[in-house]
């Protein structure tokens, strides 16, 4: 495969919101993502937003634009408005805090239940993998019960370690894949509204602009 980032205009940014319960890692892999490094950090109260350009893998180059949101329970109101058309969630789960794992399971279904949120891809990043006491990657699957997620909603679990980055190369190649399928899909219903002659097309939304090309074999 050739060089995804060689089909992308440079001004051209991806909309990424980092969502997940507190203290499950959501701002250790947001700076893991953007120095290469572990950064000591406290818990975010409001939210931190970062524009990466990302340094490694297939998705190597591809600007993203990533907004971290708070955990703690008053601030998850908040999870609605800033997912709202977003190209792509990732969802943080602590692997180790079992107790905390229900609780996970309900934030998440509510927020891939939004409107807004409808058939947009989802990278869950079981995170903490390198912990004696972490649950397997298909436990964590079950006990969040993707399973039952929406039917329009695509999403892939990977399993990392924030503090060393390992995992998150891997999670963000597959959240960029489905992100790109996603527009590649959105963008072919439309031709197919267009050709048809039917109503007018509703207006686009952010997951739709601007048009990305699929990648070209090398």
């Amino acid at each position: 495969m050739g060089n995804i980032s060689s089909n992308i205009s440079a001004f051209q940014s991806l909309h990424i919101v980092m969502l997940g319960l507190d203290s499950a890692g959501k701002t250790t892999v947001l700076y893991r993502l953007k120095f290469n490094e572990f950064v000591n950090t406290v818990p975010t109260i409001g939210f931190n937003t970062e524009k990466i350009r990302l340094s490694n893998g297939t998705a190597k180059g591809i600007s993203c634009h990533f907004w971290d949101v708070g955990g703690q329970e008053k601030l998850r109101p908040l999870w609605k408005s800033y997912s709202r058309c977003t190209d792509g969630i990732i969802y943080v789960v602590d692997s180790v805090d079992v107790d905390r794992l229900e609780e996970a399971k309900t934030e998440l279904h509510k927020v891939t239940k939004f409107a807004e949120n409808q058939g947009t891809p989802l990278l869950v990043i079981a995170n903490k993998q390198d912990l004696p006491k972490s649950l397997p990657v298909a436990e964590i699957e079950k006990q969040l019960a993707l399973h039952e997620l929406t039917p329009s909603t695509t999403y892939h679990i990977q399993p990392a370690c924030a503090i060393i980055g390992e995992g998150l190369t891997e999670g963000m190649d597959k959240l960029y894949e489905m992100i790109l399928k996603r527009r590649k899909s959105l963008k072919q219903k439309k031709k197919r509204t267009d050709n048809s002659g039917g109503n007018k097309a509703a207006p686009a939304s952010r997951a739709q602009i601007p048009e990305l090309r699929s990648p070209t074999r090398s």
